[in-house]
């Protein structure tokens, strides 16, 4: 038992000899606990070094050291031959307990917010945290497989081994200059799209991308088009900017431009993802792509073409992009390196007008702190080496199989449960759902089997006549696709 020799008897300190925390860390962090928790009183005598020190079976250096640091806090103050107390300072600086309503006859305390956020928060869409894991038909991840581990490993090495002024200090506002370049280069060869790197700014992710252009362009009330079913994310972005997204259907051509000029034919900025429709897969027409830009320079609006997946095209030739026909100045491009490398690097990009070149130079230069520049070097030199090109020459041909091997499985065994339809390019696709089976009770009984299927309902801000399900394919491989189409089958069939 711990004895006492003067001093309060400190029984609950638990220290664990086997912890990679420093035992001088543990006493310190468990004492100070104590104090700022009342559960030991201001004004209390701690025990002298020696006396703790001998009960907790521990150094003395390592009780001093931890005493120096609660009286560098101001936490216990020391009294020459009278002992070391803790502080009186505790009684106006520790946070009284909060009442409960019955006993104070208050209500509940809840934090004050914005008025735009207590505006956007009730319209938010629910979303849980973004996959991280691969399951079958997950959708937003790309083939963890496939990745090119040793060559990025090898750039990665190098990079460190670099000046320390290049590796170590703050990056650039706008965008690591070499990587702009390797992007700008990239643009115009692949997806055709004519720019400079003057135009192209380094964010961290599409998400961050959205919320930028959102700050920068729209005030609170203005009218976004927004595709229904849309992306969730762009969507909650906007809607934080105080925007109204105004709900426009898709069809096989991509957004119905002209049920959006009825809808609305004043608005300030127009959302599309013409080559992969998120989440229908559809790929926008020319023709309504052209539709799309007269519409926007009526209302003298903006649009954002978010290529999330565009460079996976494994059909019969790709489609232009929206950016490469705009001769109105009016498109935003915003693409990401999440699925085309990993989600893990939060890094995209935004190639805006421009016009609007100047603003975001500010933006940016001003409150915006830019991506670890080590990210931007190491994607740079895989650009530039050509590793880049390669990868998605490759990805092409391994998400060509999966897509053939969910379309081919899907018809052999969903026959009148889930029709998949076949598409051209990305990571997902879309199944229709037999009219007896909802997509509720769908999904949650795919969830039982491990399987996540997404209802198309999820994605959209007004009702559909849509019932089907999101399927991912490109995490998973041929052999996981097939055994869970088998699954899939069952449960479907259950439901029927």
């Amino acid at each position: 038992m711990v004895k006492r020799a003067g001093g309060a008897l400190l029984q609950s300190v638990r220290i664990d000899p086997a912890s990679s925390r420093p035992i001088a860390t543990q006493l310190y962090s468990a004492l100070r606990e104590l104090m700022l928790s009342g559960a030991i009183a201001t004004g209390v005598r701690l025990p002298a070094t020696r006396t703790l020190a001998k009960d907790l079976a521990v150094s003395r250096t390592t009780v001093i050291d931890a005493f120096e640091r609660l009286l560098a806090e101001g936490l216990i103050v020391s009294r020459v031959g009278s002992g070391t107390f803790v502080s009186d300072v505790l009684d106006a600086e520790r946070p009284k307990p909060v009442q409960s309503p019955e006993h104070s006859g208050a209500q509940p305390g809840k934090p004050k917010l914005s008025s735009a956020m207590e505006w956007a928060i009730p319209k938010f869409s629910p979303r849980s945290r973004l996959p991280h894991r691969p399951k079958t038909f997950v959708t937003a991840l790309p083939a963890y497989d496939a990745f090119p581990m040793a060559q990025w490993a090898r750039i990665s090495a190098g990079h460190w081994r670099g000046a320390r002024e290049d590796v170590l200090g703050y990056g650039e506002p706008f965008g690591l200059a070499r990587l702009r370049e390797a992007i700008a280069t990239h643009l115009r060869g692949n997806r055709g799209i004519t720019c400079e790197k003057e135009q192209i700014f380094i964010v961290g992710g599409a998400q961050q991308a959205f919320s930028l252009i959102g700050s920068a362009l729209l005030d609170p009330g203005d009218r976004v088009w927004f595709e229904n079913p849309g992306a969730i994310g762009a969507r909650n972005s906007f809607i934080a900017c105080g925007a109204e997204l105004v709900p426009v259907p898709v069809d096989r051509d991509g957004l119905m431009v002209e049920e959006g000029e009825q809808l609305s034919p004043e608005f300030r900025l127009a959302f599309v993802t013409p080559s992969h429709q998120q989440p229908l897969s559809h790929i926008m027409s020319l023709e309504r792509r052209f539709a799309l830009l007269q519409a926007a320079q009526r209302a003298s609006a903006w649009i954002i073409e978010d290529d999330y997946d565009g460079e996976f095209f494994f059909g019969r030739q790709p489609v232009p992009t929206l950016k490469s026909v705009d001769q109105t100045g009016l498109v935003i491009y915003v693409g990401t390196f999440s699925k085309s490398l990993f989600p893990a690097l939060r890094l995209g990009f935004m190639l805006v007008p421009p016009a609007l070149v100047e603003t975001f130079e500010r933006m940016t230069a001003s409150f915006v702190q830019g991506v670890p520049t080590n990210v931007q070097g190491i994607v740079a030199e895989f650009i530039q080496e050509g590793h880049f090109a390669t990868h998605i020459r490759r990805m092409r041909g391994v998400y060509a199989e999966r897509h053939a091997m969910l379309v081919e499985e899907s018809r052999r065994q969903l026959n009148g449960l889930l029709d998949v339809a076949p598409t051209e390019s990305g990571l997902h696709t879309v199944g229709w759902l037999a009219p007896a089976i909802s997509e509720r009770s769908a999904t949650e009984a795919a969830a039982k089997q491990g399987i996540v299927v997404s209802a198309i309902a999820r994605f959209s801000i007004a009702p559909t006549p849509h019932n089907g399900l999101v399927l991912g394919f490109g995490a998973t491989n041929p052999r996981e696709i097939r055994d869970g189409v088998t699954k899939l089958a069952s449960v479907l069939t259950a439901l029927a």
